[in-house]
């Protein structure tokens, strides 16, 4: 079967895309089929998951903080090896797919100074399926002064509008890193002034991760099991807090280890301690960022693994002023939302339409990034 998509069939109508995403929390790679013209969502397709084994972790976890050299170049082929797999997986059906929206791996971000590097070759990619991929998502935002993060914010607007919303609400992810997208569904468009305010809230799962890993060996605190044990230390708390990231006005962006001293903050303390400050720490990001939203969001909706830990979310429930929920309540998929948006942003690329705008990354003007490569 062809599964060329030809040039001229991402000019107009719905086109059915599959999206690709790969987090700093290293858990493994996702991938959602979603249908859209690029402006708003038709329907929701199948989805997939497929783990990092440890050996995978150890390679990527390797080139964090690295621009070049032989480490970034075997989490690259990891993170490909690791894509290809999930892809034919998906592909192997009827599924009538016509364009791949792939994220890659972020290993550095540092919007600022070197720029920010996402392995993972989606010529390659496009040359093994058969199919267009768009990928390099961020360079071009970064480029025009940009953060290029956080990037889901375009889809969460049609998202809310897709739940049919119809009041400002937020949508907060906590994958290794935390970010807040605040949508007014009201205006049509994510670009127009005022649709959308997007930033990093502060580290989410990342350090807690890395604190289970180093002290039990484990991946992460299932069901917020040992944080439930442990007390807050609030004096760790408050320096934490007092780091000058929160003090800067959004769009603000984080790589995954800006607040490696964290883990320091805490290595006195008893594993359930430790574990519950971080975890704290996470839901206090999020009450301070809260502040810079326009206007109170009627609900924050929460996505990403963070929204299983029941501890992290009684503490945002406590933290917050408006109410919490998991974005299953309003028919959406929490494990696979960044997936799906870049699907979403995969046919806007394709299609010219901006993918971040000055609300949402920063940047100066409303810019479509993205780099598509045909077979």
């Amino acid at each position: 079967m062809n599964r060329v998509l030809h040039r001229q069939h991402v000019g107009t109508g719905v086109v059915t895309a599959l999206g690709m995403m790969s987090g700093t929390s290293l858990d493994g790679v996702d991938a959602a089929i979603l249908r859209t013209d690029g402006h708003d969502i038709t329907s929701f397709g199948k989805s997939a998951y497929r783990s990092y084994s440890a050996e995978d972790r150890r390679i990527i976890a390797a080139g964090f903080g690295k621009w070049h050299g032989a480490e970034v170049e075997a989490a690259a082929q990891a993170v490909e090896t690791a894509h290809l797999t999930l892809l034919r997986d998906l592909l192997n059906d009827d599924t009538p797919v016509e364009l791949v929206g792939f994220h890659g791996q972020t290993l550095a971000h540092a919007p600022r100074m070197q720029g920010t590097l996402q392995v993972g070759d989606g010529a390659l990619l496009a040359r093994e399926i058969g199919l267009p991929v768009v990928w390099d998502f961020r360079s071009a935002d970064v480029e025009l002064g940009g953060e290029g993060a956080p990037l889901a914010p375009f889809f969460h607007h049609a998202c809310a509008r897709y739940a049919g919303k119809t009041a400002p609400v937020a949508f907060l992810n906590l994958g290794g890193v935390g970010n807040l997208t605040w949508v007014d569904p009201r205006i049509a468009r994510p670009e127009q002034e005022g649709a959308l305010l997007a930033f990093d809230t502060g580290p989410a799962n990342a350090p807690i991760n890395d604190l289970m890993q180093a002290r039990l060996g484990q991946d992460f605190d299932e069901g917020g099991k040992l944080a439930a044990r442990g007390r807050v230390e609030h004096g760790a708390l408050e320096l934490f807090l007092a780091e000058p990231y929160f003090a800067r006005m959004p769009p603000k962006s984080l790589d995954r280890n800006d607040f490696a001293e964290m883990v320091a903050l805490v290595g006195e303390l008893s594993d359930a301690d430790a574990c519950a400050t971080l975890t704290a720490m996470c839901a206090a990001g999020v009450a301070e960022a809260m502040q810079h939203c326009p206007a109170p969001p009627e609900r924050v909706y929460v996505t990403g693994g963070g929204r299983h830990n029941p501890v992290l979310m009684r503490m945002l429930d406590v933290s917050l002023d408006c109410p919490v929920a998991a974005v299953e309540e309003i028919g959406l998929d929490g494990d696979m939302l960044e997936a799906q948006a870049f699907a979403y942003l995969a046919v806007r690329v394709a299609r010219k339409l901006p993918t971040s705008c000055p609300g949402t990354t920063g940047v100066r003007a409303a810019v479509g990034g993205g780099t598509v490569s045909h077979t």
